[in-house]
């Protein structure tokens, strides 16, 4: 990979987390209730002096921390991922130009757009082979160990075992929040079969392999 490819890799990146930052504002916008994670998020702050969003810091931390349990790699994507995202969805909140969802058939429309969406962003920033941010690397480092599984179906496991914990914590349960645990992993795996695209082939690039490329080829 050279140094033309690695900057255009970043490119890619910052455009997939665009696209995955929103879908994750229509799942938001469609007010039928948290995502997993976040579920997981509000129910720690419930029983832990950490308000939400410092409970969300600390479970990423945390999953990171798996990642590298895992043996997955920390690149560029990772960094990019936890500096971009959160920002891009708060963009994406703040422009807020879609009208208010009428009824619960539309909204649950919205979250499956979105969820398309999310999938399509992550085929993008995964294509750069440049790592994922904690939650997709956590997601292929369990689908390497589970490599007769689906990808889409170790999504709903992984989904669903974070909406169970989030449950169990006192964490707010929607119709919006089931509809995401158990679509997810059905449309990203459609979109994936659809383009041919297997996340668990890819062969990421840490750190310390980008920047061995950068200085060889400087």
């Amino acid at each position: 990979m050279d140094r033309k490819k690695i900057i255009f890799g970043w490119l890619r990146i910052v455009f997939g987390l665009l696209v995955f930052a929103l879908g994750v504002h229509l799942t938001i916008r469609a007010d039928l209730g948290l995502a997993p994670w976040d579920c997981l998020g509000m129910g720690i702050s419930y029983h832990t002096p950490l308000n939400y969003g410092l409970s969300m810091t600390a479970m990423a931390v945390m999953i990171l921390i798996i990642d590298i349990l895992l043996k997955e790699k920390i690149g560029f994507g990772t960094i990019i991922d936890a500096l971009l995202t959160g920002n891009f969805v708060q963009l994406f909140n703040d422009i807020d130009r879609l009208p208010k969802t009428k009824n619960i058939f539309a909204g649950i429309l919205i979250i499956i757009a979105g969820l398309a969406l999310m999938a399509v962003g992550q085929y993008f920033y995964m294509l750069s082979a440049q790592c994922c941010g904690p939650r997709d690397a956590l997601l292929v480092g369990l689908g390497k160990r589970l490599k007769r599984l689906p990808i889409g179906l170790v999504q709903i496991l992984l989904w669903g075992t974070v909406l169970l914990i989030g449950w169990l914590l006192g964490g707010p349960v929607g119709i919006g929040t089931v509809v995401s645990t158990f679509c997810s992993g059905i449309v990203m795996q459609i979109i994936y079969s659809t383009i041919k695209f297997e996340p668990r082939k890819i062969e990421h690039q840490s750190v310390a392999d980008t920047f061995r490329q950068l200085k060889n080829k400087s």
